[in-house]
């Protein structure tokens, strides 16, 4: 059943932590590096006059992912940027050589294995990307049209990731997971912050700060970094609304909870959200800066699609579960409400 719940941690965080880290809220930082990136370009920032008026709102904006940087998701600023990093670091003459010999891995429930694949293609390493079995095959051969050797373990995402961790472990490659949990925070922390860019570019695109903001989460790394960047640059002023499936409530019940919680449910409709374990980091900074987190039904998600597709937004139901929040859900807003979103992906068939 679909559920709401007033986040009860808001400013001071859980009372349980399995750690200190926060997300990251230098968005500078990741700036500069992109600008260096021959792909990365701003994505668009779309007024949706005809949404707002059917809410009998004043305005309705979605920041659009479906062409970052040609890979069809936001996940292009994640694994992508954090690989960048680590080239960086290396102090390169030649940036497509710079990582030669280093294998990273991952698992992934879609676009996250991507952006892996295209950084490691990009500075000379090599991509590994475990996929569950509930995976659709033609995205194994997209992973392997960008360069990567594709692995199948196991049922769910948890189960691919296992199994990428222990193959991290056994062949002395690196993790890149988009998620964090104790003992294992990095990596997924800086993927985090490479989100942090779709954030910055909204704040400098929107004509007046938004009222409220709705986030999609699965591991909640794109939601926790949008919030973090919203809170340092409007304050409390934003009403910020995490949004997750039904089927996979990993946020509101660790919120819950008042610590990090796995959870079951069947498979979901939105397959990149359909994560029953949250990111520890992720999970760590949305206690403080969420104000509430909300579960979708996948006939919900699926009118959303409908609805945008009509508006000419084509996407998918992961990346239109914010939309499918703002626009069913029915807050209670107001004749003034300014409200931000993000379309995540493009359609799948694309």
């Amino acid at each position: 059943m679909c559920d709401t719940l007033t986040n009860p941690h808001r400013s001071h965080g859980l009372p349980r932590r399995q750690s200190d880290t926060l997300p990251s809220r230098d968005a500078a930082a990741v700036a500069r590096l992109l600008a260096l990136c021959p792909a990365h370009a701003a994505t668009p920032l779309h007024d949706m006059s005809a949404l707002a008026e059917m809410l009998q709102i004043a305005r309705f904006h979605i920041k659009d992912e479906r062409a970052r940087m040609g890979l069809g998701s936001f996940k292009a600023l994640g694994a992508a940027y954090a690989i960048a990093h680590d080239a960086a670091r290396a102090q390169p003459q030649d940036w497509a050589r710079a990582l030669t010999g280093r294998t990273y891995v991952t698992a992934s429930a879609g676009n996250h294995g991507l952006s892996v694949a295209a950084g490691a293609r990009l500075f000379g390493a090599k991509a590994v990307i475990y996929l569950s079995h509930t995976v659709p095959a033609a995205f194994g051969a997209r992973l392997e049209a960008q360069g990567a050797e594709v692995a199948w373990a196991g049922e769910d995402y948890e189960a691919s990731m296992a199994a990428a961790a222990a193959a991290a472990e056994d062949k002395g490659w690196t993790l890149l997971s988009d998620s964090t949990w104790a003992g294992s925070e990095a990596s997924g922390y800086r993927v985090m912050e490479g989100y942090l860019q779709m954030a910055s570019e909204a704040a400098a695109q929107i004509p007046a700060p938004p009222t409220h903001i709705f986030l999609q989460a699965g591991v909640g790394g794109l939601a926790a970094a949008v919030a973090a960047f919203a809170r340092a640059t409007w304050g409390d002023a934003p009403q910020i609304i995490v949004v997750e499936p039904e089927a996979a409530p990993a946020l509101i019940e660790s919120i819950r909870a008042g610590q990090l919680v796995d959870t079951s449910g069947p498979v979901s409709e939105m397959g990149r959200l359909d994560c029953k374990t949250a990111s520890m980091v992720a999970l760590n900074g949305l206690a403080m800066d969420a104000d509430t987190f909300v579960t979708i039904s996948e006939q919900e998600a699926r009118a959303a699609v409908e609805i945008l597709t009509a508006h000419g937004i084509a996407s998918t139901p992961s990346g239109v579960a914010g939309v499918a929040a703002a626009l069913l859900k029915r807050p209670n807003l107001g004749p003034d409400a300014r409200i931000l979103t993000i379309v995540s992906e493009g359609p799948e068939d694309v």
